[in-house]
């Protein structure tokens, strides 16, 4: 008995201690938005949700180009390109459910099916009948698989580091392997160690040196976000009961640039090539120095390859 008591006692303080070191509680949208949600920022209704929307560029553009970020991050990854674009092109990106400011989804369903509706239900509240469809990622998985199932909404596709086949990660950051897990919920919701996030972008990006603090911050403080770290646990439970219809690439006839970091450990580059060779008269561009989000790691070099699949000035 005095070794069950000493055990309890022993796992009690190392529990009290973890919580203190790493005390961390959900921050309300409305606390986030001073930072995070300022202009051009706006929240936009749509799939029964307050979708945190960032709208640039010319109103008369015909086919805007919308942007889907990937796991844990927010349509933040897309600042260098939409600064980039949205002097020629309307630039249209949103935080997906579970991320950003826009929370989780009331009804905690993150299936491959309701991302797709989502970013159908935004282009509809837009107004928007066609666009340039692209994402990171995750993103790359939606957009993809919307333009198959709505493709007269899409008539360009972009995939930067996309999901899509089932290629074993090389490396992948630590909070990917929780993801799924039946942990506890007060935990989850209220401590967050700091080398969790740190580690995680260092995974992602080719060269970690150009993880800046305000980086570093940004992920941290949406992250903490009510309710997104209990989502991505569950969007990750959900995503390993799905099936992913990857064969159904090869059906996609739309003009594609695929853009891709050389050093991306968690979709490695031969994803990229499978996805080359599957849709016919794809682009592929890979930057041999980038990680996995390399539109956000070097925003300019990636941003030209866009400009150049678009036709536009330079």
């Amino acid at each position: 008995m005095r070794l069950i008591g000493g055990a309890v006692i022993g796992t009690a303080t190392l529990t009290g201690l973890y919580v203190a070191i790493n005390w961390a509680p959900e921050r309300s949208v409305r606390d986030l938005r001073a930072r995070w949600g300022r202009a051009p920022s706006a929240f936009l209704k749509a799939a029964g949700m307050s979708i945190h929307v960032r709208d640039e560029g010319p109103r008369d553009d015909p086919s805007p180009i919308v942007l889907m970020h990937g796991t844990a991050s927010s349509l933040h990854t897309w600042n260098g390109w939409a600064e980039a674009l949205s002097g020629q092109r309307r630039v249209i990106r949103f935080d997906l459910p579970g991320f950003g400011l826009t929370g989780p989804s009331p009804d905690a369903i993150y299936s491959a099916e309701r991302d797709v509706s989502v970013a159908v239900a935004v282009l509809d509240a837009l107004s928007i009948e066609r666009c340039v469809l692209g994402g990171n990622s995750l993103g790359g998985g939606i957009a993809w698989r919307t333009a198959l199932a709505h493709s007269s909404r899409v008539e360009k596709l972009i995939l930067v580091d996309s999901d899509g086949y089932r290629i074993r990660p090389k490396s992948q950051p630590l909070a990917f392997y929780f993801a799924g897990f039946p942990l506890n919920g007060w935990m989850v919701r209220n401590t967050l160690p700091r080398g969790l996030v740190e580690q995680g972008l260092r995974n992602v990006y080719g060269d970690p040196r150009k993880i800046t603090p305000g980086l570093m911050a940004r992920y941290r403080e949406l992250t903490l976000c009510k309710g997104n770290r209990e989502a991505l646990i569950e969007r990750g439970r959900q995503w390993l009961q799905q099936r992913h219809p990857w064969q159904r690439i090869a059906e996609l006839k739309l003009p594609t640039l695929i853009v891709w970091g050389g050093r991306d450990g968690l979709i490695p580059p031969e994803a990229a090539a499978r996805f080359h060779r599957d849709i016919a008269g794809s682009t592929m561009i890979i930057f041999d120095d980038l990680g996995h989000m390399p539109q956000e790691e070097d925003p300019v070099r990636t941003s030209a390859a866009v400009k150049q699949f678009l036709g536009l000035e330079s």
